[in-house]
């Protein structure tokens, strides 16, 4: 009866011990942080520095748009604070589902206030057709583009939205993210004024490329360029597809073709070997992102020169 009445007494103080240390308020404590791809993990760190813990839910290698987590990563997930959503199709399926599963986990959505543009299909401004996958889609304006990490202007709206949420979670540290976020908006600054250099001096009718997936628009379109699709719809092109992308390629005199790890390049090696082009790695999905986009911003200098 004793002890009856002491857990009584004690557990309400215990519960409310469990609540504190589930904040990044104690003393050494870290904000647990979860995102759905690797160029999240730069964006959060650049922002929350040593303030944070970061876990990626897509790993690398992994296809963004058929991911499933793993049941190690769903319990994980069920000790995370906040979750930084950005718009991919696995957000749609999987967030409900982890709300449930953790209730008193924050979702921030990033990609708020990010002007999209529609996937096009093969070159010929026609919109996607299939698999909502690609981003979700608005009336007026077909499938929309899901890959805004891949523009630094863009990139900017993000990472305030990013400074937001941890703000939001741990205001006892607003002024260290706030000094954090002006360092990083600078250096967007910065990068976007160097890869608009570079890519500047491509003669205008050779500033079109073509790629398997289509996930270069945003960067494209930034900096006057245009992707040209292999990916049918989210699929590997039909016979007639392919030969309609092979006799467009040759008509752009196309040298290089853009193939991403996370896709087949079977199509894409066929699409070379017919127009005599090289097939060169290129991801969208790289964790170290500024050095990535530097090296896109290479890889299409050269290709097009």
């Amino acid at each position: 009866m004793k002890v009856s009445r002491l857990m009584k007494k004690v557990l309400p103080a215990v519960l409310g011990l469990m609540v504190a240390w589930a904040g990044p308020a104690l003393a050494g404590a870290k904000v647990r942080a979860f995102v759905s791809i690797l160029p999240q993990k730069y964006f959060v760190e650049r922002i929350g520095g040593d303030l944070v813990d970061v876990s990626v839910l897509v790993l690398p290698g992994a296809n963004p748009h058929m991911y499933e987590p793993s049941p190690r990563q769903m319990t994980a997930l069920a000790g995370a604070q906040v979750f930084f959503a950005i718009g991919v199709n696995l957000e749609e399926v999987w967030l409900p589902k982890l709300a449930d599963a953790n209730q008193t986990m924050r979702i921030v959505r990033t990609q708020k206030g990010v002007e999209k543009i529609p996937m096009t299909a093969h070159g010929h401004g026609e919109h996607e057709a299939m698999h909502g996958e690609h981003g979700g889609e608005e009336p007026g304006h077909g499938i929309l583009d899901p890959h805004i990490w891949l523009d630094p202007v863009r990139v900017k709206i993000i990472a305030r939205n990013t400074c937001d949420g941890l703000v939001r979670v741990d205001p006892a540290h607003q002024a260290v993210y706030e000094t954090n976020l002006a360092a990083f908006l600078k250096d967007l600054d910065s990068l976007n004024a160097s890869i608009a250099k570079s890519l500047a001096v491509i003669p205008a009718d050779k500033r079109t490329f073509m790629v398997f997936h289509p996930s270069w628009g945003y960067f494209a379109k930034r900096y006057g360029l245009t992707q040209v699709a292999i990916e049918a719809g989210g699929s590997e092109p039909s016979p007639r597809h392919l030969a309609e992308i092979i006799e467009h390629g040759r008509e752009l005199g196309v040298s290089v073709v853009f193939v991403q790890p996370q896709f087949s390049r079977r199509s894409a090696d066929v699409i070379a070997s017919e127009l005599g082009a090289r097939v060169v790695p290129l991801d969208p999905l790289a964790e170290n992102w500024k050095d990535n986009l530097l090296h896109a911003a290479d890889a299409f200098g050269q290709a097009l020169r």
